[in-house]
């Protein structure tokens, strides 16, 4: 995929045949340090929580859900995948974990447009306050896919994140609903 490639971002539910992407993409050791894993997880795990993934998020507290890239001329693609986690019904908020697992489809914008699709669903059909994200302060990329889509860093957790070369900071992130403007 080239920069200049036109490209449409469709977030979509959980289906069985994802099962090898996500045991990929969960037991790849670069992306613990930003899912906060230390462990690989089972074929037995993962299809576990692909069973319940049916599961309303009132249920279980979370969603994923699966982004796929849609060109002209071809297949859909599955390049990453979406989270709300954290979600307290009460109090109307969520956290937010992106991830482009896809290495040729990082910097293309892709991470932004499902980040829109997921706040309008957030704010829009779930009716939250607010959404979050904790960035470790390294991760420019992130910050910078965070502040283009609303939110503002708020506060920064003094030497949160254990590392092989010490502790790092991590950055709390916020947005909410009415600094949104809504899709009709």
């Amino acid at each position: 995929m080239k920069k200049e490639d036109v490209f449409q971002v469709k977030l979509r539910a959980l289906e069985p045949e994802d099962i090898d992407l996500l045991f990929d993409w969960e037991n790849n050791p670069e992306n613990w340090a930003v899912t906060n894993t230390l462990a690989p997880f089972s074929r037995l795990i993962l299809q576990s929580y692909l069973d319940n993934s049916h599961l309303d998020i009132y249920q279980t507290r979370q969603l994923r859900l699966m982004i796929d890239v849609l060109q002209p001329s071809h297949a859909a693609v599955t390049v990453g995948a979406i989270d709300l986690f954290d979600f307290d019904p009460y109090h109307l908020r969520a956290g937010v974990g992106v991830l482009i697992a896809e290495k040729e489809y990082r910097g293309k914008g892709i991470a932004g447009l499902a980040l829109q699709h997921l706040a309008d669903y957030a704010f829009g059909i779930l009716q939250l306050h607010q959404l979050f994200c904790n960035i470790a302060v390294g991760n420019a990329s992130s910050i910078k896919l965070f502040e283009a889509a609303g939110f503002s860093c708020i506060g920064t957790k003094k030497e949160w994140l254990k590392t092989r070369e010490g502790f790092e900071d991590e950055l709390f992130f916020q947005l909410l609903r009415r600094n949104v403007p809504l899709k009709k």
